[in-house]
């Protein structure tokens, strides 16, 4: 068995870029760039969302199931972001009660 299978506790490899220091081919990535991204990714469905739904109403060519499925993409995006966002303040109210 390798370091990596025991640092995971035997469940198995951890992927080159998931390593700490993010391995050799990819250099770690910063966490502010991380959020950055996925707020951008999130901005950028909930766009295509709203263009989706536009061209519904203006009769443009968009289907339903193609307006429904983009704002359901919106919609789990932004959940998901939300989610991260609890946890994270969750982490900070946790580490600023910490009685040193």
């Amino acid at each position: 068995m390798g370091a990596a299978t025991s640092a995971t506790g035997g469940l198995g490899v951890i992927p080159e870029g998931l390593r700490p220091g993010g391995g050799p081919s990819q250099p770690a990535t910063p966490f502010g760039s991380l959020l950055t991204d996925a707020v951008g990714q999130v901005n950028a469905l909930e766009s295509q969302a709203r263009s989706a739904v536009d061209g519904l109403m203006t009769g443009s060519g968009i289907d339903v199931h193609q307006a429904m499925i983009a704002t359901q993409k919106a919609d789990m995006a932004f959940e998901l972001a939300l989610a991260v966002r609890n946890k994270a303040v969750q982490a900070y109210q946790s580490v600023m009660s910490m009685q040193f």
